[in-house]
């Protein structure tokens, strides 16, 4: 899990995850939209069928961000330039800086809207759940030549420990672990998954584990609601197990990541290539 402040570019995630952006983009055109309030309103596969930003209170402003996420994995925009595009459109439409806006339910608040600081993390979390959605979609097509998958963390300083246990782990595609633990794992996460064969697992010495009895659910707290002071929980996947040197491990996904993104999508491109 990464916590640099270099953010990569959709060509950096290009190169890193080995495909185009055509699923990426397809994944992210087959959102509705979504108004929330707060991030904890709309969680894991939630995010699969609708595109939402907190506070972002109407569909038009909802539309220009989204539209603007498509031009950056289209062309290839670095945050820089993602945020030079964007940012005159938001302030035109009044979402910028810090505001005082009325709810849903007719309460008022000061809110924090449109910042360099939000939209590197609307660029960043959008983008990587597309490409990640997209590259699994591709996997789920040659599962009868490469059936096993590897999880696969970028081994630096800035990756944290459960992340790097689970590097070089391997489990069937079919395996419940991918259901929930499928990058990106949380904000930042720079992990994925690459697809093999069995001729390569042979060749390269590793062994397929399965995750049956190992995995669990638990509750955490997301924060609280300043409109009503409550408690916002959700739920999170872990798995126990053991590193390659045999060291006990827990790896838990961050609350809003408990999901693998781009579920279902393999399907709809095999529809829409039918249907062309």
């Amino acid at each position: 899990m990464a916590t640099s402040s270099k953010m990569p570019s959709p060509a950096d995630l290009k190169a890193m995850f080995g495909m185009e952006p055509e699923n990426a983009v397809a994944f992210m055109k087959s959102k509705g939209y979504a108004i929330t309030w707060n991030w904890q309103e709309m969680l894991d596969q939630a995010h699969d069928q609708a595109f939402t930003v907190a506070k972002a209170m109407n569909l038009d402003l909802l539309s220009d961000i989204r539209g603007a996420l498509e031009t950056a994995l289209q062309d290839g925009q670095t945050l820089t330039q993602f945020i030079k595009a964007l940012q005159p459109t938001l302030e035109s439409q009044g979402w910028w800086g810090k505001q005082v806006i009325v709810d849903s339910n007719g309460g008022a608040e000061m809110v924090q809207l449109g910042s360099p600081r939000r939209l590197k993390t609307i660029y960043q979390t959008n983008l990587q759940s597309a490409y990640m959605a997209g590259r699994k979609a591709s996997m789920e097509e040659t599962t009868d030549t490469h059936p096993y998958w590897m999880y696969i963390a970028i081994l630096d300083g800035k990756t944290r420990p459960s992340h790097r246990a689970l590097h070089g782990q391997v489990f069937r595609h079919d395996d419940p672990i991918w259901a929930a633990i499928f990058p990106p794992n949380g904000f930042n996460c720079r992990c994925r998954v690459v697809a093999l064969s069995e001729a390569a697992v042979k060749r390269r010495g590793l062994k397929v584990v399965s995750s049956e009895g190992h995995m669990f659910t638990e509750t955490v707290e997301t924060g609280i609601d300043k409109r009503t002071g409550e408690i916002r929980t959700a739920p999170v996947t872990g798995i126990r197990t053991t590193d390659a040197a045999g060291k006990a491990i827990t790896f838990r996904t961050d609350p809003g990541f408990n999901h693998a993104p781009g579920t279902g999508l393999a399907d709809m491109l095999k529809r829409k290539r039918a249907a062309a």
